[in-house]
């Protein structure tokens, strides 16, 4: 015979698994990683004690300003990703959770992916030395470059690399820096015939550039939507797509003549 529970004891019943349930997903591991603004570091200096960028072979230019690339920091791929993790992330300007894969290749471990990172970064210093000399209309035979950047991995620093070897060997072309004296900070990847590719995160980094000073930022064209969407107050957005253009608006911009494009 089956005795009838009260309404509130029934309901404290069917609420039970529903409880649990809830407690469990909130602290299971999810496919996400939580990614936040990262480390910057001006190309044109040193970085950790060594210089960024150095040529031999040609004469080079002493630089004033700064050419600033951008990074993001993401939880690790081992680390675990609660869906309280997930909540507090969508709510937080300085955050992004982005799927784990499209971060971090998946089935890789730790040590692979940091030796994909590193491959990756390894390739990206050749294009952007290759498309740098390609630009100044110089050998590689004559010129020797070295890029030196410290516990940083991936290709997005390409474009800045690039920059940063112009304004070393040739600043605006008529004896200025291309900087103009002004902190510039920027990203995306670079092919050895100087296109610009885009490189994710943006968003965030828009953010590194500013707390670390910078007040204007170069950003692959196809990625303006995603850098107006949390744009820091006093930092400029300019699409690129090559790096000749990149170089005409910065001239454009330190010499107050033509356009400068804009998101």
């Amino acid at each position: 015979m089956l005795s009838r529970l009260s309404r509130p004891k029934a309901l404290v019943v069917c609420a039970l698994p529903v409880v649990a349930l809830l407690a469990t997903a909130a602290l299971a591991p999810l496919p996400f990683a939580v990614a936040q603004p990262g480390m910057t570091a001006n190309v044109l200096g040193e970085n950790q004690g060594a210089q960024v960028i150095t040529i031999s072979g040609a004469p080079t230019r002493d630089t004033s300003g700064q050419l600033r690339m951008t990074t993001i920091e993401a939880t690790g791929p081992d680390t675990d990703v609660t869906l309280g993790d997930v909540i507090d992330g969508w709510f937080r300007a300085d955050q992004a959770i982005m799927p784990r894969d499209s971060v971090y290749p998946s089935g890789e471990s730790t040590k692979e992916i940091e030796q994909h990172n590193t491959e990756q970064m390894e390739q990206s210093q050749d294009a952007a030395t290759e498309a740098a000399l390609k630009y100044l209309k110089l050998s590689d035979d004559d010129v020797k470059v070295t890029l030196k950047l410290s516990d940083v991995g991936g290709p997005s620093a390409g474009l800045l690399f690039s920059l940063g070897i112009v304004d070393k060997l040739d600043g605006d072309g008529s004896g200025g820096d291309l900087t103009g004296g002004r902190s510039i900070a920027g990203t995306g990847t670079i092919e050895a015939d100087g296109t610009v590719g885009a490189v994710g995160g943006v968003a965030l980094k828009t953010q590194a550039a500013r707390r670390d000073g910078a007040t204007v930022f170069l950003v692959p064209k196809d990625e303006c939507g995603d850098a107006k969407s949390e744009l820091p107050k006093g930092l400029r957005l300019i699409p690129v797509t090559t790096l000749e253009g990149a170089v005409s608006s910065l001239v454009a911009l330190e010499k107050g003549t033509g356009s400068v494009p804009a998101c």
